[in-house]
């Protein structure tokens, strides 16, 4: 069984405060974006939310579970801490929220490295320090005993810490050749210029959060 966490819980400074997985790419939102192309290649999808009235916003979506953060003031770590004890699934794909052009091939990819050998960690790598770690497969025990009691807030630190396997950019490059996959939006003037890029002919322009 495969599962997700969708960490949806950042402040979104650069977004002007803006609830982002709530903006608007191509006629829906970046959320149902994700979640769509994660169906059909996992089996229980979970937010990690900030507390109990973010999960509220997201009450409306059938089936979809919501669980705040247990420990405030982490960043993503605190996310992933609290949402890697609810997935029912083992191995776990982890995903910003900002990211509306996930692409399903690319994940299976993920999901199927770390299936086929030892790994505590699939991360795709542009270079040896330019890494996806929020694009990324791991294994539930590997990440439970790393965030039990850690000593860093960085993701990188995380993963270096883990016994992971970086899969290069070319790798993905076959199944996604302009790497869609790793747009993350964090500005509104983002979203403008990849709908200006990608949008579909007669979809209405962003207009941001709902």
């Amino acid at each position: 069984m495969r599962s997700a966490i969708i960490l949806v819980g950042g402040e979104a400074r650069r977004a002007g405060g803006q609830e982002k997985y709530f903006f608007r790419f191509n006629g829906r939102t970046f959320l149902e974006h994700i979640l769509e192309s994660l169906r059909g290649v996992v089996d229980d999808v979970v937010l990690a939310a900030r507390d109990p009235a973010q999960c509220e916003r997201f009450a409306h979506i059938p089936g979809l579970r919501c669980v705040p953060d247990v420990r405030k003031g982490t960043g993503p770590l605190g996310g992933l801490h609290t949402g890697v004890q609810v997935v029912k699934g083992d191995p776990v794909f982890v995903s910003a929220c900002d990211m509306p052009c996930i692409n399903n091939r690319v994940v299976s990819l993920l999901f199927s490295v770390i299936e086929s050998g030892p790994w505590d960690a699939v991360i795709p790598a542009w270079s040896p320090e330019m890494i996806e770690p929020l694009h990324a497969v791991y294994r539930k025990q590997p990440l439970l005993d790393y965030l039990e009691s850690h000593e860093h807030l960085s993701m990188r630190a995380m993963v270096r810490s883990m016994n992971a396997r970086y899969l290069s950019i070319d790798e993905i490059r076959a199944l996604d050749p302009d790497l869609r996959t790793f747009t993350n939006i964090n500005r509104p003037e983002d979203l403008e210029r990849i709908s200006r890029e990608w949008g579909e002919p007669g979809r209405e322009p962003p207009a941001g959060s709902l």
